[in-house]
């Protein structure tokens, strides 16, 4: 008999790929985000075109605790709602500038990725067996604008890591298609990864 304490659940996958991305997007900022509580929900009440019921909506609180933070009543959330409002104040905070690196990344400059991963490889003749490695290298605008446009459409990190991979294996494994042509890099067991636009 299988006792229910004794099954493992598998953990859960972390968007690594999917956070590095905004991550990128977030340091091109030409000025920070708002940081407190009060001027983060002022913003949002802005983006919501002043509406409460949307703010309060977006925030997952009532329209009276919108309008605390606005009347600076409230001024240290909770967890959640902190979590919240810098999630949603940074993912709304200068798009023109996220759009014009994105813009620059898809068309002449791609983009840097730094990632400790398990690399592993396919190809005839290989004697490189798969490990981890520590690689930092740069990224073609054709792959970087493959990989963001499938960030907008909304993909998912499994969806994401052969894209990466390919990226990876023409710029750091094969330099450009110098040399080991015909190789393929996989990864997997990602413990970090970051993109530089």
């Amino acid at each position: 008999m299988i006792d229910s304490d004794d099954t493992q659940q598998p953990a859960p996958r972390r968007n690594r790929v999917l956070d590095a991305l905004k991550r990128a997007e977030r340091k091109v900022f030409t000025r920070p985000a708002p940081k407190s509580a009060k001027a983060q929900v002022e913003f949002l009440y802005k983006q919501a075109k002043q509406s409460t019921k949307a703010l309060a909506e977006q925030l997952g609180v009532s329209t009276r605790t919108v309008q605390r933070y606005r009347a600076g009543q409230q001024t240290k959330p909770q967890k959640r709602l902190q979590a919240a409002l810098v999630e949603e104040t940074e993912s709304q905070w200068q798009p023109q500038v996220r759009v014009q690196a994105r813009e620059c990344a898809a068309t002449t400059g791609g983009m840097q990725v730094e990632v400790y991963a398990y690399f592993g490889f396919a190809c005839s003749g290989s004697s490189d067996d798969g490990r981890e490695r520590y690689i930092s290298t740069p990224i073609s605008p054709t792959y970087a604008k493959q990989i963001l446009q499938m960030q907008e459409a909304g993909a998912t990190e499994e969806d994401l890591h052969p894209v990466v991979a390919d990226a990876i294996t023409e710029s750091y494994f094969t330099e450009w298609g110098s040399r080991a042509k015909g190789i393929r890099a996989d990864f997997t067991h990602v413990r970090s990864i970051d993109f530089k636009f």
